[in-house]
């Protein structure tokens, strides 16, 4: 068992940034979304008080990890100029239900391509956003198939002391991984990635508020987390706790709704069944970094 300490040292201090290849702009307002036959998208929208017109192309899916070639990414023209509008519409998206939905367009080569906006670099256990932290993010994705898999379970940890959550990240069945971070858990590589909880109607008060982000691990995808007192703040213990992640590749960011748990009751015998059957739960997953019961 890893003592409080050592899971204290590892906390992420500062918002995790990640590596976001299909990022596209920031603060953006009236978001529209074309595509084409020959594998184009066209995003126009308003950013920084100017109109933008951005093409993104060469890219789909993602790849598994693999250090020794790099993770699939669009090309992505400012200046708009390389757009095609031969062939060019948006037909009605049918694809899986994304969170943080903007637009969506089904492809004449049936693929999809979507953009979402969401707020990733919220600081940690609350903080004050600024300009530069919890700016809305504008991502774009283009896939065929299923999206990544994100999965998340709770219990508690250190004889009940912390409520805990753990979970995985997978694409097409493999576990979902990076091959170098920093110190504080931010990818240095685009395989990378960083998993951001927020925590609804804690501490921090009523509604959504940020918690905390962290890696998946290497090679088995999985992550967990537990509840610590790190600061006065905290700690943001919740009635549920939503997940999200950036996708693979440029495949679409994926997020998740968990509920929350009661404090532990060690005379309570569900609550002693449960802790037993989340343990093994965990242990199954295969992951020695996250064998605290």
């Amino acid at each position: 068992m890893r003592s409080f300490a050592v899971a204290l040292s590892i906390l992420l201090l500062v918002p995790a940034t990640g590596s976001a290849s299909q990022l596209i702009d920031r603060n953006a307002s009236g978001v529209r979304l074309m595509v084409n036959a020959r594998g184009q998208a066209l995003l126009t929208y308003r950013a920084h008080a100017s109109f933008h017109r951005v093409v993104a192309s060469g890219a789909i899916n993602a790849r598994y990890p693999n250090a020794s070639i790099p993770q699939v990414q669009f090309r992505k023209d400012y200046s708009g100029r390389s757009w095609s509008s031969v062939g060019s519409s948006c037909r009605p998206y049918t694809g899986p239900k994304l969170a943080f939905f903007v637009a969506g367009c089904a492809a004449p080569d049936g693929t999809y391509w979507a953009v979402q906006s969401w707020r990733r670099t919220l600081p940690n256990f609350d903080g004050r956003p600024s300009s530069r932290l919890g700016v809305w993010e504008l991502h774009l994705s283009h896939w065929n198939g299923a999206p990544a898999t994100l999965e998340a379970w709770t219990d508690w940890v250190y004889a009940g002391r912390y409520h805990h959550l753990f979970g995985r990240l997978t694409y097409g069945g493999q576990p979902v991984y990076g091959f170098n971070a920093t110190r504080a858990g931010s990818p240095l590589d685009d395989y990378g990635r960083n998993i951001y909880v927020d925590t609804f109607d804690s501490r921090y008060g009523k509604g959504w508020h940020r918690e905390n982000a962290f890696l998946a691990h290497r090679p088995t995808g999985v992550f967990c987390y537990g509840f610590y007192p790190f600061t006065s703040r905290g700690p943001g213990n919740g009635a549920k706790y939503r997940l999200t992640v950036v996708g693979p590749g440029v495949t679409p960011d994926v997020s998740i709704v968990i509920p929350g748990l009661h404090d532990y009751d060690h005379n309570n015998a569900s609550d002693v069944a449960y802790e037993r059957q989340q343990n093994a739960l965990q242990d199954s997953l295969g992951d020695k970094k996250c064998r605290v019961h």
